[in-house]
């Protein structure tokens, strides 16, 4: 393993490792990986969890034909600051800081320039399975220390938990960014939210925060009390009855499409406003819709990911200063191979975190509670 030689104090770096084996692509397990060196501008982060993005499925199970093995995923980070390099300004041994999705950029386009570092125009080195600039593969979170530059790394306010900010590095950052961008944060406007799950409880988190009037659409009459007991959601409606779908006709601002499994969009833009916004963070297998659907209301369609470092720190500030936390589930380390499953399953509410600090201590499986967006 590498390691500086102001680092000699720390023992294994254990990660996770996933590894293809006889065509299947979860096959999980530990390992020792090279580490970077401690370079002068970077922060050597002791993690205590990271949250499970759907992502880490994709990758882990070689979904996009792109993976390279072995492979350490997590780019929902969280942790403790052990180490820093003679030049980082922003972090102090003992800071609580998080890493998203990627952690490395050109630094030198217009995009960079202007904190957009996530459409670098030499493209982004994202957090795993990625191609760095000095030609390594980037290994994830799955793992219990990270090296990441100071500019790719997130201050977690004191007193915000670390298991909560974990699922903000991505799910938080990714339906946040089209929030600002579409000024989404005007208050006493209609917000719709399609899809129910680890991207659309945050948006309606952060709609109720930015004071607008909330509706979720589901394919599930289960998720009504979740909607709007629990999330606090203003409306309901399950997206096959038409009727439902009627009484909402022409009358909101935007939509906000976090659903990954294929689906209709004609009825949805149907609800929209004359000039409403229309933006998609799921990723169906295709996208079909009539041309009269956007063009007869002058509406406007949009897609959009995580943003750039800047707003990344600027969501995680708003989420300490409102008391947004994501709804999650805290599992440890040998529970591995089962929440990926559970994942595909659509049996979670509404994020995994894992603990990975205390299942190290501890050196055994245990489950905790889900746990409730109460501090």
């Amino acid at each position: 393993m590498c390691y500086s030689p102001a680092l000699n104090q720390f023992d294994n770096i254990l990660n996770h490792v996933f590894s293809q084996k006889k065509d299947l692509y979860n096959t999980m397990g530990l390992n020792q990986v090279s580490l970077w060196v401690l370079e002068r501008d970077d922060v050597f982060v002791k993690i205590t969890h990271w949250g499970v993005c759907y992502g880490d499925v994709v990758w882990t199970r070689n979904g996009l034909g792109d993976s390279i093995y072995p492979l350490v995923p997590g780019h929902e980070i969280a942790g403790v600051v052990k180490e820093i390099g003679s030049n980082v300004k922003k972090f102090k041994i003992g800071d609580h800081v998080g890493v998203g999705t990627f952690i490395n950029s050109c630094r030198d386009c217009d995009y960079c320039n202007d904190f957009l570092e996530i459409h670098c125009s030499k493209g982004p080195v994202f957090t795993f399975n990625s191609l760095d600039l000095d030609g390594s593969i980037t290994k994830g979170g799955y793992s219990s220390y990270i090296i990441v530059h100071e500019r790719y790394c997130y201050r977690i306010r004191d007193g915000y938990l670390l298991a909560m900010a974990a699922p903000l590095l991505c799910a938080g950052s990714t339906v946040y960014t089209p929030m600002i961008c579409y000024k989404m944060n005007q208050p006493g406007k209609s917000l719709g939210v399609i899809g129910l799950g680890g991207l659309g409880h945050l948006v309606v988190k952060f709609g109720k925060a930015f004071g607008l009037n909330v509706t979720v659409f589901s394919t599930s009459e289960s998720k009504k009390g979740e909607a709007l007991d629990v999330l606090g959601a203003d409306g309901f409606l399950i997206s096959s009855d038409q009727e439902q779908m009627k009484s909402l006709m022409k009358s909101l601002d935007y939509i906000i499409d976090t659903a990954s499994g294929d689906h209709p969009f004609d009825p949805y833009m149907s609800l929209l406003r004359i000039g409403g916004v229309w933006v998609m963070v799921g990723y169906p297998s295709e996208v079909r819709m009539h041309p009269g659907s956007v063009n007869i209301g002058a509406r406007t369609i949009a897609g959009s990911m995580t943003r750039g470092t800047k707003q990344t720190q600027e969501m995680l500030d708003f989420c300490a200063e409102n008391k947004i936390y994501p709804e999650i589930e805290i599992i440890e380390i040998q529970y591995l191979n089962e929440a990926p499953e559970r994942l595909i399953n659509k049996d979670v509410k509404f994020r995994f975190v894992f603990d990975i600090e205390n299942s190290l201590k501890r050196g055994s499986y245990k489950r905790t509670a889900k746990i409730r967006s109460v501090m």
